[in-house]
């Protein structure tokens, strides 16, 4: 892929074209790295997990959102760790900083993530323990 001569036109071809470029991205992602796997197979449980307990539409729709951010998030913070070793193969202070802070944002919204499921999970869980 040539960055010099970025396309101007618009129009379907180049639009569905851009899906085989989000695909290949998402096939990269899932090959390389396995923090992207790990939060996979965990959102299948998370939704597996809804689907037995009955959660509500609302906490449906909640749950799905979560997964995919924290998916997201990953994909983002590989896109920053790649772009971040692009640039220089020596050790630098804030080539560090950059790719710890791009974590650091997985980290905390997978946090978040875990503690909403936990509202909308444990009270469903304990009933049925009851």
């Amino acid at each position: 892929m040539n960055m010099d001569s970025k396309e101007t036109r618009f129009g379907f071809p180049r639009f569905f074209k851009s899906f085989g470029y989000a695909a290949q991205g998402i096939r990269s992602v899932w090959k390389t790295e396995q923090n992207f796997r790990i939060h996979s197979f965990v959102g299948a449980a998370v939704f597996m997990t809804a689907f037995l307990l009955s959660v509500s539409v609302l906490e449906w729709a909640i749950l799905i959102i979560l997964v995919f951010m924290v998916l997201a998030l990953e994909t983002m913070n590989t896109a920053i760790e790649k772009a971040v070793d692009l640039t220089s193969e020596e050790y630098h202070p804030l080539a560090k900083a950059a790719k710890d802070l791009a974590s650091a944002a997985v980290l905390l919204f997978a946090v978040c993530t875990a503690l909403v499921g936990a509202i909308i999970f444990l009270p469903k869980l304990l009933d049925l323990l009851h």
